[in-house]
């Protein structure tokens, strides 16, 4: 219950009501002592105070607090966790994902695209402390999202991604270029971008040797993964009698992608199928690691139904009570 705060603080005003209400019972209390005139009062023995003249008083009080208590919930009070800054050992890395329509090709299962995405985010939910972020890239690219340590979203955003879902291509040097704007301004000692392609870079504005270049000026590392068997792979195509498998050639821009891993200190890794893509993503899960500051967010639990709850149970004693020990006679 520590660190309370209320979502309407104005209404605990309404405490200040119970001030008059006091007042009101005291005065009103003074004036019940009715008085009556005797010869003597030697008969009449001293003042003998029941445990129902302190109970009477009591319920009274049951009545405040509950009062108070119902005030105190509906301003809502909440307890949080402060928002604090720890260091935490990780590496700052965005995924760079080819989403054109030649990742829908057969040779891995259940496809290239499907099989790069859940191996991707088995490699996300391994690295805990790490700031990862996402680019999808065809004909062009955009920030699927920027570096996070809030996995669970950045795994959800993973799961949304499907071929078609911008214009098709591969602007390899387009996707990389993304990926050092979003890591560029990052203080981490350790930047990396894992770009993920099938094919051969044919549009975009800048060059894979350009977006290298840039990489290379801001300390960022690149590891390469060229997807695809060897010779041919089984592409699904639309016909009128539905959805037929024809084996296509298998291009991949090898050479330009060893020549930016080589420019930028990283790798270029080959997957063929299932088991060598987890191979790969279990090499670059071994990268060093650096300390990165991360800021943890407020969670807030609502805390008004332990202030409800004994304002009833007072209730429904000051009801008990007087329809029993405290009952009065009309």
């Amino acid at each position: 219950m520590s660190n309370i705060t209320f979502a309407n603080p104005n209404l605990l005003y309404l405490l200040l009501l119970i001030v008059p209400v006091v007042v009101w019972y005291v005065l009103k209390f003074k004036k019940t002592h009715a008085s009556i005139q005797v010869s003597t009062i030697k008969g009449i023995g001293k003042d003998h105070i029941t445990y129902k003249h302190i109970l009477r008083h009591v319920v009274f009080g049951f009545k405040v607090i509950a009062i108070a208590l119902i005030i105190i919930a509906i301003a809502r009070p909440q307890s949080t966790l402060s928002w604090k800054n720890q260091e935490s050992e990780g590496i700052d890395i965005v995924l760079a994902l080819d989403v054109s329509s030649s990742m829908l090709a057969r040779d891995f299962e259940p496809d290239r695209l499907e099989a790069a995405k859940d191996l991707a985010i088995q490699f996300i939910a391994g690295r805990r402390n790490d700031r990862i972020g996402l680019v999808v890239f065809s004909g062009e690219s955009f920030t699927q999202c920027p570096l996070t340590t809030d996995h669970s979203v950045l795994i959800n955003l993973f799961r949304d991604i499907k071929s078609g879902m911008i214009e098709d291509g591969t602007a390899i040097g387009m996707g990389l270029a993304t990926s050092v704007n979003r890591l560029k301004d990052s203080d981490a000692k350790s930047k990396v971008v894992i770009l993920l392609t099938d094919g051969v870079n044919n549009q975009g504005a800048i060059a894979p040797a350009t977006a290298a270049e840039l990489a290379q000026t801001f300390g960022i590392r690149v590891y390469t993964i060229g997807v695809g068997t060897q010779g041919t792979a089984p592409y699904p195509f639309q016909t009128p009698f539905g959805t037929q498998l024809r084996n296509v050639p298998v291009e991949i821009d090898e050479e330009t992608l060893q020549q930016i891993a080589d420019d930028t200190g990283g790798e270029y890794f080959r997957a063929t199928d299932n088991e060598k893509l987890r191979q790969i993503y279990e090499q670059i899960d071994q990268l060093e690691k650096s300390k990165i500051e991360v800021k943890e967010f407020s969670q807030k639990d609502e805390e008004f139904f332990i202030f409800v709850l004994i304002a009833g149970l007072l209730l429904l004693t000051d009801i008990i009570l007087r329809n029993t020990l405290l009952r009065q006679i009309p």
